[in-house]
């Protein structure tokens, strides 16, 4: 069986209609059908298995509702692998999309999924994630620390490549193209791939490290998103950047099954799905599929995030990436980001577990630092390790130039 747990929320009857979920997206119709047998819906029905009650809710989360009060309840229902097998488009549509058509709803939401084992081998999942990744860039003990290039920033290729030359030689991990550059005029992909990987093979040379570098190579059409992952697989690199929302479940399969680089997953869009907490998807939900399809890297958002989501909603995405669907191995590397500096390494390592398994991202918390982006690297190393050491920020300052003018640069938490 296929569990999905809905939250939902209606005037009427929560027991009716956790019954015409199951009925509709299963065996239902609006009239008997010849041949519709009792034992045929037996055998493919999905059944109400729980009714979990919630307090009632003032207000309805769709505007259209009728008057209240709004019960609320979380409802598991279970789906025979019979009726649905494990195409994943298929889960998408029967299980989740048609669910939100249902008239007398004042709202709905996805806010669990449980999977079979027969979901194990049916689909490819990470083929670098958690332990690939610190195996290409060899940093084993601590986070990959990276850096974004910004669009906003304007730079043609040759300007990106000084930026990542400094970068590179300031000892950074990790280096990605903004998930909104994918191939403009002033910057196409095949000339920064030109510009930069030279750069990267060099260092790797001198030093042994190889800077993994994620180019932005996503699509609508799949032929040409892997023209794009050739490119930079035939210059030496091993990361791309994939906004998932964008090239859709088919363009992440087709790309999964020929791809040597490992993908970075832009979750742009997701937030569409969620925003509203009676409606849409929980993210533990959504990110099942893009595991399964095949995501190595999960960019989720991070501690005191300049965009919308809260701190605990970031913590959740996090436990969701690294919780085994079926084995360790299908766990997605999580990537903290949006807002990031040094400052929040301390608040990071603790309400993730203590844990150094996570690929920490900082944009302007880099590149913006008042002596250069090699310093804001350099800050950022310093913050974790002051993090991991159990010492003050403030006090492990005192003696790393870096990390104290990066906190009076984005101490106030407005300029990173």
């Amino acid at each position: 069986m296929i569990t999905l747990t809905y939250r939902i929320e209606t005037s009427a009857s929560i027991e009716a209609l956790a019954a015409k979920i199951a009925s509709d997206q299963s065996t239902g119709t609006f009239v008997a059908l010849a041949g519709e047998t009792e034992e045929l819906k037996a055998r493919v029905a999905a059944r109400v298995l729980a009714i979990r009650p919630l307090p009632d809710g003032d207000r309805p989360s769709l505007p259209e509702a009728s008057d209240g009060p709004f019960k609320r309840a979380d409802v598991d229902i279970a789906f025979p692998l019979d009726a649905i097998g494990t195409d994943l488009s298929a889960l998408m549509t029967i299980a989740i999309g048609g669910a939100f058509s249902i008239k007398g709803l004042s709202g709905i939401r996805i806010v669990d999924l449980k999977l079979p084992e027969e979901y194990r081998g049916a689909h490819p999942g990470p083929q670098f994630g958690v332990k690939g990744s610190r195996r290409l860039t060899g940093v084993t003990d601590r986070p990959i620390i990276g850096t974004i290039v910004k669009p906003a920033l304007g730079l043609r290729p040759h300007e990106t490549a000084s930026m990542v030359d400094e970068l590179i030689a300031a000892g950074v991990d990790f280096i990605k193209d903004d998930e909104k550059l994918m191939s403009p005029a002033y910057s196409p992909l095949s000339e920064r791939v030109k510009a930069i990987m030279p750069l990267v093979l060099d260092h790797e040379q001198k030093t042994g490290k190889k800077v993994m570098y994620a180019f932005g190579i996503s699509h609508a059409d799949p032929d040409e998103m892997m023209r794009n992952h050739d490119l930079v697989a035939k210059a030496g690199g091993n990361c791309a950047v994939v906004n998932i929302n964008s090239v859709g479940f088919g363009g992440m399969a087709f790309l999964r099954k020929r791809s040597s680089l490992v993908i970075h997953a832009h979750r742009n869009g997701w937030d569409i799905l969620t925003r509203h907490p009676g409606l849409g998807m929980d993210f533990k939900v959504w990110q099942q599929f893009w595991r399964l399809l095949g995501v190595d890297q999960f960019q989720i958002n991070g501690i005191a995030s300049k965009y919308w989501e809260p701190d605990w909603s970031f913590v959740e995405s996090f436990r969701a990436v690294t919780t085994p669907i079926f084995s360790p191995d299908d766990c997605a590397l999580p990537v903290a980001g949006s807002g990031q500096w040094g400052g929040q390494a301390p608040e990071t390592f603790e309400r993730t577990g203590r844990t150094v398994d996570l690929l920490y991202l900082c944009g302007g918390g880099i590149v913006s630092h008042p002596d250069g982006p090699g310093a804001g690297v350099r800050a950022v190393q310093q913050a974790w390790q002051a993090a991991v050491d159990g010492i003050p920020l403030a006090e492990f300052a005192l003696t790393h130039p870096e990390l104290a003018r990066s906190i009076e640069k984005f101490g106030d938490g407005k300029a990173a």
